[in-house]
C-alpha cells in the first residue's frame, strides 16, 4: 500500500510531541510507545517535527533519527508527514530528500517570518516548488500566530494554483472559518484542483464548525487524540449533534492545553499521566508546570471523565 500523501486525505493526522528523557536526550523507547498509542486511538496519519514537536531544538541528525524511528514503528500502517520548514532552502531540501527516502508520505512547509507582502509570499512558495521538485507531495501550513505571516485567501488560492504538488492545506488561521469556506468554495467551483484541508486550530478548538465548513479532518495535537477521531467519525456519518457533544466533553481540557507558553508542557504532562511517554521534559528553552498547573489539570481530567461517562 502506498502511503504517499494525496488530495483525498482525510481524518486525523496527529501532530506528535518529540519525547525526551529528563536530561533532554531523544527518548526512542517513548517514541515507539507514542506511535502505538496514536494508532490504537485510530488516527489516520501522523505529523512529526511540527511546531509543537520542538523541531527547531533538534539537530539535523536528531531530526533524521526521530523520523526514522517513527517510520520504522509505523511500518506503513498510516502516512507520516514531516515538517520541513527551514530558514534556507538547502536544509529544507536535505531534510526532505532524507525523509522521503525513509518512507515519509510528504512534507509540510510554512512561510518564514521574513516574507511580508503578497508578492514575497507567492515568490517564496514558487521557490519551494522548485526546491521540493515534481515528486514530493507537500502541505501548505497557514499558521500566522506562529509565523507572523498573514496569508490572505487570495494568496493561499494563488499558491495552490501555482503548486501542482501541494495536495493539502493545513488551515490554522484564527479566526479562519470564512477563509476555509472561501477556499473550499473555490475548489468546488473548479477554480483550482481540490485540495485536502485539515485544520490545526489549537487542539481542534473549532473542529466541529470547521468540518461543517468543508474541512476534511484535523491536523493538530491534543493529549486525547480520540476526541478528534470520534468527532470526525460522528460528523462523517451525519451525526453532527453527537460530534458537538463529544467535542464539548473535552473542550475545557483542550482549551487549557492551548495556553501560550505552557501548552506543550501541559500536553506532555498528560501524555506522561496516560503512560505514553516516560518524561514530561520539554527541551530547553522550555516551560515547566507549577503545582497549581498540575492541580488544575487533575481537576479538568476528572471533570472530563464524568462528562464522557454521562455521554456513554
Amino acid at each position: 500500500m502506498s502511503n504517499t500523501l494525496d488530495r483525498k486525505a482525510q481524518g486525523v493526522y496527529l501532530i506528535t510531541v518529540t519525547p525526551f528523557t529528563d536530561s533532554g536526550a531523544l527518548d526512542l523507547a517513548s517514541t515507539d510507545r507514542m506511535v502505538d498509542f496514536c494508532l490504537e486511538k485510530g488516527v489516520t496519519g501522523l505529523t512529526v517535527l511540527g511546531i509543537m514537536g520542538e523541531a527547531p531544538k533538534l539537530t539535523m541528525e536528531e531530526s533524521r533519527l526521530f523520523v526514522r524511528q517513527v517510520l520504522a514503528r509505523v511500518n506503513g500502517r498510516v502516512p507520516v508527514v514531516v515538517g520541513a520548514s527551514a530558514p534556507g532552502f538547502a536544509p529544507m531540501k536535505e531534510l526532505t530528500q532524507s525523509v522521503m527516502e525513509l518512507g515519509a508520505a510528504g512534507v509540510m512547509v510554512a512561510p518564514p517570518s521574513t516574507v511580508r507582502t503578497d508578492d514575497q509570499i507567492t515568490a517564496y512558495f514558487d521557490m519551494v516548488n522548485e526546491t521540493l521538485g515534481p515528486d514530493v507531495p507537500w502541505v501548505l501550513q497557514d499558521h500566522p500566530v506562529a509565523t507572523g505571516v498573514q496569508m490572505s485567501t487570495a494568496v493561499v488560492l494563488k499558491i495552490l494554483k501555482n503548486s501542482p504538488r501541494c495536495v493539502m492545506l493545513k488551515h490554522e488561521d484564527c479566526p479562519g472559518l470564512a477563509k476555509l469556506s472561501a477556499i473550499r468554495a473555490a475548489s468546488d467551483r473548479g477554480e483550482l484542483p481540490r485540495v485536502s484541508i485539515l485544520t490545526g486550530n489549537g487542539g481542534g478548538l473549532f473542529l466541529p464548525e470547521e468540518l461543517t465548513r468543508g474541512a476534511d479532518g484535523a491536523m493538530t495535537g491534543f493529549a486525547y487524540p480520540e476526541m478528534m477521531v470520534d468527532v470526525c467519525a460522528a460528523h462523517a456519518r451525519g451525526d453532527v449533534e453527537r460530534a458537538h457533544d463529544l467535542f464539548d466533553a473535552y473542550l475545557p481540557l483542550a482549551r487549557y492545553e492551548q495556553q501560550a507558553g505552557i501548552g506543550l508542557a501541559v500536553r506532555k504532562h498528560l501524555l506522561l499521566k496516560r503512560g505514553v511517554i516516560a518524561s514530561e521534559a520539554v527541551r530547553k528553552p522550555g516551560p515547566k508546570l507549577s503545582a497549581q498547573d498540575v492541580a488544575d489539570i487533575a481537576r479538568l481530567v476528572a471533570r472530563q471523565d464524568r462528562r464522557l461517562a454521562a455521554l456513554a
